[in-house]
């Protein structure tokens, strides 16, 4: 690439830098000044860096005595999954490398360096790139996972986080086969629709006109196990960025939607407006909200979110850990808080997007102890499949599930019941 892709090269190293360096997460990044295609292209050098990781170092380790500076690393880095990835042209990969190198501060002693080794990467890499290992998580993660869940399993979530994640629609109207003709996609069990190769989201059929909005396909997931039914009172406990509150609203629901961030619910109303589809906006605390009894509760609850890894591979290398015990801790008291809004009868669906227990089985024994008049509704669906249910009676999703079309986020649901 000539030097006219600068620009948005230094803005990915910039944000590799804040993920590697500040454990920041890219979502947690400031946009650089840039272009909208340009900001768009540092965004994806960043995410697909990040997800190639394991495999850049390992080829860079072939050409290194010793570890440069993390910014320095992070220009290699991008450089190698340019050339062996992206299959860019490799003269102005390491122009541009070189030239990064020796803007940045105390690196420009290593444009040498830089140079030298992408170029033997440019010679030796896209041949050796093919054979290298699939990318290991990070160790402080990878351990307790292969302990809850074994090695295989792990090595086949790998494989699904390098190769990234499709595209999944909720159509508005639930007609997944009419979406999936107009749009090229395919329909899956679960009444999503996914598109493998799908472009600008912005530019599809349908988009302008809210005939459908993106959501994961296990996100979709825990509104079909609560079911809501036309006219109930429902709650979206922690609705932030709306796909939850759309399902329910085009069910017929009578939907308050509660978020603590201002900012998140603007998107949250900016979805509904799209769509055409209504619900009520409270900005507040969920573990101090006070409303009428509802007849049923959607708690998609503040997590580590390590089961949306393939999407977000930043995530293992800007967290390390530290705050998970808090987030277990916030989980059990937003359940107590959910359950006491609950009208006699009423349901609740808890859900995580992530991959341990502790934010998923774990919290719905623990529950069950602390109230005894707290049932699990058996998850009994056409679209549920019998391995994804889990002992205590909930659902657990994984990674590697439907791996051979793209796989799905990790998430944890279970629909409960107060008699």
């Amino acid at each position: 690439m000539s030097q006219t892709g600068l620009a948005p090269r230094k803005a990915a190293v910039d944000m590799l830098n804040a993920v590697l360096e500040e454990g920041k997460l890219l979502s947690e990044v400031p946009t650089a000044k840039l272009s909208v295609p340009e900001a768009a292209r540092a965004q994806r050098l960043a995410v697909e860096t990040l997800r190639w990781m394991g495999r850049a170092d390992r080829l860079l380790g072939r050409y290194l005595r010793k570890m440069p500076p993390v910014p320095v690393m992070n220009i290699l880095r991008l450089g190698v999954y340019e050339i062996c990835q992206e299959g860019e042209a490799s003269h102005g990969v390491v122009n541009s490398a070189v030239e990064l190198v020796h803007k940045g501060k105390k690196t420009g002693h290593l444009k040498g360096l830089v140079n030298a080794t992408l170029r033997k990467v440019a010679t030796d890499g896209p041949g050796l790139w093919p054979t290298l290992a699939v990318p290991e998580l990070p160790k402080w993660l990878r351990k307790p996972l292969i302990a809850d869940y074994t090695k295989p399993v792990i090595k086949d979530m790998e494989q699904v986080f390098m190769n990234g994640a499709p595209l999944d629609l909720t159509p508005k109207d639930g007609n997944a086969e009419a979406l999936a003709v107009r749009l090229g996609g395919e329909v899956l069990s679960s009444g999503s629709v996914r598109l493998q190769s799908p472009g600008q989201v912005s530019k599809l059929p349908g988009f302008v006109e809210g005939d459908w909005w993106v959501q994961d396909a296990a996100a979709a997931m825990p509104v079909k196990l609560l079911a809501p039914k036309e006219g109930e009172s429902v709650l979206d406990m922690c609705a932030a960025p709306g796909g939850k509150t759309m399902q329910m609203a085009a069910a017929g629901a009578k939907v308050t939607a509660l978020d603590q961030s201002e900012r998140r619910m603007q998107r949250v109303a900016e979805n509904l407006k799209r769509t055409g589809l209504s619900a009520n906006l409270v900005v507040g605390d969920a573990l101090e909200h006070i409303g009428v009894g509802y007849d049923a509760i959607l708690l998609d609850a503040p997590c580590t979110a390590t089961g949306t890894i393939r999407r977000h591979p930043d995530l293992p290398y800007a967290k390390d850990g530290s705050d998970f015990p808090y987030l277990f801790e916030l989980q059990e008291r937003m359940i107590d808080h959910a359950l006491s809004l609950l009208n006699p009868g009423g349901r609740l669906v808890f859900c995580t997007c992530s991959l341990l227990p502790d934010e998923g089985e774990i919290q719905i024994e623990d529950a069950m102890k602390r109230h005894g008049d707290l049932q699990i509704l058996a998850p009994d669906a056409p679209w549920i499949e019998e391995t994804w249910k889990s002992g205590e009676g909930g659902l657990r999703l994984r990674p590697d599930y439907w791996g051979e079309i793209g796989g799905m986020d990790g998430f944890y649901m279970a629909h409960l019941s107060r008699s």
